[in-house]
């Protein structure tokens, strides 16, 4: 079940919730029982590990993507 994080405007405390994504919008009461509530966007990391750098970009075209859909622009 995915985890979604809020912050209570209230009180300033940053939370958890496991909950369905169908309910991911749902109003939620912080630990101290506040309802003034926002959720938080979550930044997610796939894959790789902590201090690995990212490879460099290659610079023989090909497959890329962006506004193109991997074509010159131009």
């Amino acid at each position: 079940m995915p985890r979604y994080e809020y912050r209570c405007r209230t009180c300033d405390d940053t939370f958890e919730l496991s909950r369905p994504m169908a309910e991911s919008g749902d109003p939620a009461a912080c630990p101290a029982g506040h309802g003034d509530t926002v959720k938080l966007l979550s930044a997610v990391a796939v894959g790789g590990s902590a201090g690995a750098a990212a490879p460099a970009a290659s610079s023989g075209g090909g497959g890329g993507g962006g506004c193109c859909g991997g074509g010159c622009c131009g």
